[in-house]
């Protein structure tokens, strides 16, 4: 079962195979309890059906103690369970960001992405700024093995900004700057939809996340830059 997730198990960031230790936490532990669940309501209705002659009338009770306490404790244990695994990978995630080695604006809006880099002298809004309108692409480039930095806005409904290789979803929500990162570890074009029902045109809200070796990535500086 493992690795039918987008990218693979341990996906194509540093965080993704955290994640996916989560999820498979959950999914299987949730596989065991149904699995547990079935056999037992399956034994109980053979166990317990009514037959030929069968004068038996119900029994009327107005509970069990130890058997209330049984199915709270149980299920408590499981979520501080999950909370347990999920911890670390929240705190890697969620908690500081590494230092970037590079920072880009993401704006979503019905129903597209834009993007501004900040240029060569690594500062937002100077002179040597570009946006999609100047590199003539709707796409976002990114060097491989390299911390980005994504500070991410919506110009009018709220929208998801959402790349299943990663492992990254975060919604961009109008009058906030949120920032969020990632360290993709293998080079490749991943998809980049939104992932939340912004409209009628929510569909086609797809992009590109072009993930490029250090030596690509400085042609496309160059390129861009020139």
């Amino acid at each position: 079962m493992l690795g039918w997730l987008p990218g693979g198990y341990g996906g194509v960031s540093t965080y993704a195979k955290s994640i996916d230790d989560v999820f498979y936490f959950i999914y299987y532990l949730t596989a065991f309890i149904f699995l547990l669940v079935t056999v037992l309501m399956v034994w109980f209705i053979v166990r317990y059906r009514v037959q030929d002659g069968d004068t038996r009338r119900a029994t009327y009770t107005h509970g069990n103690n130890l058997l209330e306490l049984t199915w709270t404790i149980i299920p408590a244990i499981v979520f501080v369970g999950i909370w347990f695994v999920s911890k670390t990978s929240w705190a890697e995630i969620k908690g500081q960001s590494p230092p970037p080695d590079v920072e880009v604006r993401v704006t979503a809006k019905q129903f597209g992405w834009g993007f501004a880099y900040p240029g060569p002298d690594k500062a937002f809004d100077t002179a040597d700024d570009k946006t999609d309108k100047d590199t003539s692409t709707r796409e976002l480039y990114v060097p491989v093995n390299k911390v980005v930095r994504v500070y991410l806005s919506s110009e009018d409904v709220i929208h998801s900004f959402f790349v299943p290789s990663f492992r990254l979803k975060q919604d961009a929500v109008p009058g906030r700057v949120i920032p969020v990162w990632f360290n993709v570890t293998k080079p490749g074009r991943y998809e980049l939809p939104c992932a939340e029902l912004c409209g009628p045109g929510h569909s086609g809200m797809i992009s590109w996340v072009n993930v490029l070796s250090e030596a690509e990535y400085q042609a496309w500086v160059q390129k861009t830059w020139r």
